[in-house]
């Protein structure tokens, strides 16, 4: 039976790509600290567990939706650095490495743009700790020249699932009438339905030509005005009071995260997928909406 390992396989990305892999005949293995799974901490099974599969999947890393003091802000970068470096030790040991290793990184490694799309070729680096958080992961994965694994970084958009992820959240807030943009709501929306990117991950194994960074984005990004008035649209509730910036602040010290996940512009096109001719199941806000609400 084909094999393949996904590490931080515990979220609701890792659960979905479980359930479609599995569909597909694979043996999915999940790498995670939660009981009866494979542990982190044991090399062994670690090694054993990566040697002869044809993917590797790591998206293993804390959720950034928490305030960002130090404690958190090391959990964060290492949780991501750590577990790649753990990964790549061991892919080093195996005797029959994966075929592919595929490493999540995030679009935040972008400057904040609302002046134009970033793209694999052009796009500008941003500063701060999200960002310095997001070079150093991809460091991180790059720093291993792995002669028999063939090494894609997806710089993940938001992903859009059907109750999960960011979608529950922002649906509460469409349900209780407070539903209208954030901020000043010209904040572009870069994101991707779950499904494209499991059809990504398959696209980019069956394409043994293809290595390096990837934006993992639809082509058809959105403004946050545009965004919640979609989501009014598709839920069938009209009002939608706004959230001027100083009451976001003011919410994300209350319910302990950072004004930044939805005040950031991430402006970011898929330009080598579309290159290698990709066809994105869910191309438009419209398309992925009628899917999940």
């Amino acid at each position: 039976m084909k094999k393949i390992v996904i590490a931080g396989g515990t979220g609701f990305i890792g659960k979905y790509l479980e359930t479609k892999f599995e569909a597909l005949g694979y043996n999915v293995i999940i790498v995670s600290r939660g009981q009866g799974l494979i542990n982190w901490n044991d090399k062994s099974k670690l090694i054993e567990a990566l040697n002869d599969a044809e993917i590797l999947i790591n998206l293993a890393g804390k959720s950034v939706d928490c305030r960002y003091n130090e404690k958190n802000k090391q959990e964060i970068l290492l949780s991501r650095t750590e577990t790649t470096k753990s990964l790549g030790d061991a892919i080093q040991q195996c005797t029959n490495p994966p075929k592919l290793w595929i490493n999540s990184g995030t679009a935040t490694i972008y400057r904040h743009a609302e002046d134009k799309p970033m793209t694999e070729s052009t796009g500008e680096i941003g500063s701060g700790f999200s960002v310095n958080v997001a070079k150093a992961w991809e460091k991180s994965f790059f720093d291993y020249q792995l002669p028999d694994t063939r090494q894609i970084l997806l710089r993940i958009a938001i992903v859009l699932g059907d109750d999960e992820g960011v979608m529950k959240p922002l649906k509460n807030l469409v349900r209780f009438g407070l539903g209208g943009k954030q901020g000043n709501g010209n904040q572009m929306f870069s994101w991707i339905h779950i499904e494209d990117l499991f059809r990504i991950i398959v696209f980019v194994n069956e394409n043994k030509n293809l290595q390096g960074v990837f934006n993992c984005s639809a082509p058809n990004p959105i403004t946050n005005k545009i965004l919640m008035q979609k989501l009014r649209e598709h839920m069938h509730i009209n009002v939608g009071l706004p959230s001027p910036k100083w009451l976001l602040e003011f919410g994300a010290l209350f319910i302990k995260t950072e004004t930044e996940l939805v005040l950031k512009s991430r402006w970011v096109l898929p330009e080598r997928l579309l290159n290698e001719n990709y066809k994105f199941s869910y191309s438009t806000i419209d398309d992925a909406l009628s899917n999940l609400i």
